[in-house]
């Protein structure tokens, strides 16, 4: 089955194109469309065994920017299928579910009314992601689509993890709760951590790291989110590249009412000028930190201790939650390649039976998965490449399979 994911942000489009059956996937192409709505456009598509194609134009909106991918991908020269008749379905990654979607779920009048409810909760991901599904609608009308929710994997964290300490009515009125994301990523890491260190999901304790510009951690339960750092928005929990994390919410009413912002301001400044970027004043990007660490920059070096720190945090906060921990996961782009990240997180866990092979932890390859504890550690830590898009197509294919 050939399946389209999409990944819609305010003026991109990420994209992958997967032939995939019950027991196997073949990556066949993926792209980017960036710069959607302004002056000039870029189209980057790269086939599978095939010369990347780019295109520079303007792309007035994500519906020119889908017809575009979609021309890619018929193409003679660089295309991947004869016709669009060989796509079966679209799967959408959606960000925010609310409470409403445990589960991904094949998109219809009522499921896009809901998505569209959420919009005040999600404001900067659920309509991007909902313009994908209705210009999806406009050029092929007669396809399946699917929506994966970010949220999904977490509906399982129990109300004590959940819920805020605030007055009760601001739950029942507005739903204001701990929600989570990453969900997509943690389930799949989760589950391919587990077969790999050799682990039985099904009875297990598990730290997820999801350690990237966004970065989150979860605790999984016996194969199920049991609780995660991320709150009822994105910002909450971990240090991230411009993302506070967790912060007192006086310090912030205390910085708006004496730097006279107001709420939009205020959520600017806890979201894109404070975490690496904010603390180092140098930049969002930990590989822009680490050689200013490496240089001695006093901030950078702030900064550094700072998000590492973090981590561990939630590694022994979730460890006590869980009662134990037999495998901790670093995934995502700074998790996947920063030894020094994997190394300055489990240091001074030993206590807690976890043994780094630093070797291991050093030398792993660009983009493979590995185990990077000891033989004889008590806790299996591990690094996975993780793959939303697979995930994504993995349960487009199965919600359309059960329509067949």
């Amino acid at each position: 089955m050939v399946i389209l994911v999409l990944n819609c942000g305010s003026s991109s489009i990420k994209y992958q194109v997967l032939d995939i059956d019950a027991s196997s996937h073949k990556l066949l192409a993926k792209g980017l469309v960036e710069r959607i709505g302004l002056p000039e456009g870029d189209l980057t598509h790269k086939p599978a065994g095939k010369t990347p194609f780019e295109l520079h134009r303007p792309i007035a909106d994500h519906t020119t920017g889908i017809k575009l991918v979609l021309e890619a991908l018929t193409d003679s020269g660089h295309g991947v299928i004869s016709s669009l008749e060989e796509l079966a379905a679209v799967g959408h990654r959606v960000a925010h579910g609310g409470e409403y979607f445990d589960d991904s779920v094949i998109v219809d009048h009522d499921v896009k009314a809901k998505i569209e409810e959420l919009f005040s909760i999600a404001p900067l991901h659920n309509p991007a992601n909902m313009e994908g599904i209705l210009s999806i609608e406009r050029v092929l009308p007669e396809i399946t689509q699917v929506a994966v929710f970010d949220t999904s994997f977490h509906h399982s964290i129990p109300a004590v993890n959940y819920m805020y300490a605030i007055p009760y009515e601001y739950y029942e009125r507005y739903r204001v709760r701990k929600y989570g994301f990453h969900g997509t990523s943690h389930k799949y890491v989760a589950t391919k951590g587990a077969r790999l260190a050799g682990i039985d999901l099904a009875a297990s304790r598990i730290i997820t790291c999801h350690i990237g510009n966004g970065a989150s951690i979860t605790a999984v339960m016996n194969g199920r989110s049991f609780d995660t750092s991320m709150g009822f928005s994105p910002l909450d929990g971990l240090e991230m590249g411009t993302r506070s994390g967790s912060i007192d919410a006086s310090a912030a009413t205390y910085i708006g009412a004496h730097e006279h912002m107001d709420y939009t301001a205020l959520e600017s400044m806890l979201n894109k000028r404070s975490g690496l970027l904010g603390v180092s004043g140098i930049s969002s990007d930990m590989r822009d930190i680490d050689t200013a660490y490496d240089n001695g920059e006093e901030r950078a070096i702030l900064a550094r201790d700072m998000y590492y720190s973090r981590v561990k945090k939630f590694i022994g906060c979730y460890a006590a939650e869980m009662g134990g921990v037999d495998l901790i996961v670093f995934t995502g782009g700074v998790g996947e390649n920063s030894k020094e990240l994997r190394e300055g997180a489990c240091t001074g866990l030993e206590f807690m039976g976890i043994e780094i092979d630093n070797a291991a932890n050093d030398n792993i390859e660009r983009g493979s998965d590995a185990v990077i504890s000891t033989p004889s550690s008590k806790v299996k830590v591990a690094v996975i490449c993780t793959d939303e898009e697979l995930m994504i197509a993995t349960d487009t294919y199965r919600l359309v399979n059960q329509l067949r």
